[in-house]
């Protein structure tokens, strides 16, 4: 379950990175509670998640080239000492006791600008750290296991220092946490970087990746999935404080414990995706897991009992990490490797640059027609999707199997390859 691990520079960024990670889950829980204690305000907390995340909608395709010319590692250096310096500016900030709405929106949009760019180079960084690609899968697993665990500390973490302290103490405890995975970078040993060929103007290479990406049906749908269950499913969490608060009538500390459980159910199944030995099987998992995650939010869009819903959101933190993280792995193992910065951008658009349309509408629609009733039709959303992509399996294994057998997954089987290979040009063209 941890065979990624024997790996140096991989073991080096896993201590830094879930370290880091634990100050970036302190930092958001703070940012919600502190932009809903300034304004009582559910469309500002979907105003304030917009502003942090269009950049990555915007930026990422860019951003996949530029990973892809000036090398992972070094985009990566770059924006976490830039990260660094935007949480420690929010300490300064609040410590000072002129921190506003207006703040946390500008500083939230100049994080969105370098999550942009460090999102598709961290994803892409991965295959770097691994020299076997046998061990892929289970570093992507692992990775969504250290998300998941910081995502399980940090709310706790955060939801007592609000209490005890104030926002100001969990902003500088985010910033130093920087350093840790700052220094993991620098102690890593990498081999020197491919000779590339001459680089094509950026908008060509822009849009290569985005023929390859949405020109091969396997990767485009589960675009198109991991698109849905962002834009419908994920913004429950932006309306997490009110929740907390109007619902369950609670206060930080409910709000720590609501984020927690999250974690706990992403972080089982992030376990439960380590302990797997292959790839194959990975398409019904991504279907069954769009599912669970929808179920468990129309369930808990009609909770109002704190241990309810506490147990019904371990229920969706399993079904969105399994999804989340079975579709990483899928488009790891299948994209080329010339294309994979650019593929991971897409995904991180997918993921992280339509959250903030889903923020947007959900802060929006629960000003109209509460905050429950927004979980519950996110919910059916996810449901429907799930369950058109899982019509959808027979042909898309039709379409990666070919490359299964290229890289050794799957033994080669001389009846149906050919017309899988067939099938996998025709989508290409």
């Amino acid at each position: 379950m941890v065979r990624a691990l024997s790996h140096r520079n991989y073991r080096l960024f896993f201590a830094g990175q879930g370290t880091s990670l634990i100050g970036t889950w302190i930092t958001r829980v703070a940012t919600s509670w502190l932009v809903y204690r300034l304004t009582g305000s559910a469309a500002m907390l979907g105003l304030v998640s917009f502003a942090g995340q269009i950049p990555t909608f915007l930026l990422a395709p860019l951003a996949g080239v530029w990973a892809d010319r000036w090398g992972r590692y070094r985009v990566l250096v770059v924006t976490q000492v830039l990260s660094m310096a935007q949480s420690l500016a929010l300490a300064w900030l609040a410590f000072a006791g002129t921190i506003s709405v207006r703040w946390v929106l500008a500083l939230g949009a100049f994080q969105g600008i370098v999550n942009a760019f460090d999102t598709p180079a961290r994803q892409a960084f991965v295959v770097e750290m691994v020299e076997d690609r046998a061990d892929l899968p289970n570093a992507i697993a692992l990775n969504s296991s250290m998300v998941n665990g910081a995502r399980l500390i940090g709310p706790s973490v955060a939801g007592i220092l609000i209490a005890a302290t104030g926002e100001a103490w969990c902003f500088l405890l985010d910033g130093l946490s920087y350093v840790a995975v700052i220094a993991s970078l620098l102690l890593m040993r990498l081999p020197p970087p491919r000779p590339r060929g001459p680089d094509k103007h950026m908008l060509v290479d822009l849009r290569d990746g985005f023929r390859y990406a949405f020109g091969f049906v396997p990767i485009r749908s589960v675009l198109l999935l991991v698109t849905l269950i962002s834009l419908m499913g994920m913004p429950y969490t932006v309306l997490m404080p009110v929740i907390a608060d109007q619902v369950l009538h609670g206060g930080p500390h409910t709000l720590g414990f609501l984020m927690g459980a999250t974690g706990i159910g992403a972080l089982s199944g992030a376990v439960y995706l380590a302990s797997r030995r292959s790839v194959l099987g990975l398409g019904r998992v991504i279907a069954t897991a769009a599912v669970v995650f929808g179920c468990g939010l129309v369930a808990f869009s009609f909770s109002r009992t704190f241990a309810l819903s506490v147990v019904l959101l371990v229920v969706v933190g399993v079904g969105f990490m399994v999804q989340l993280a079975s579709s990483n792995t899928i488009i790891q193992t299948i994209v080329r490797d010339d294309m994979r910065g650019r593929v991971m951008a897409f995904y991180t658009m997918a993921f992280m640059g339509t959250a903030p349309f889903g923020s947007l509408m959900a802060g929006a629609l629960a000003s109209r027609i509460g905050a429950t009733r927004t979980i519950l039709v996110g919910g059916l959303a996810c449901i429907a999707g799930g369950l058109v992509f899982r019509g959808q399996l027979p042909r898309l294994r039709a379409l990666v199997a070919p490359i299964y057998v290229e890289r050794g997954i799957l033994p080669e089987i001389a009846s149906g390859l050919s017309e899988a290979a067939s099938l996998r040009d025709e989508s290409e063209r």
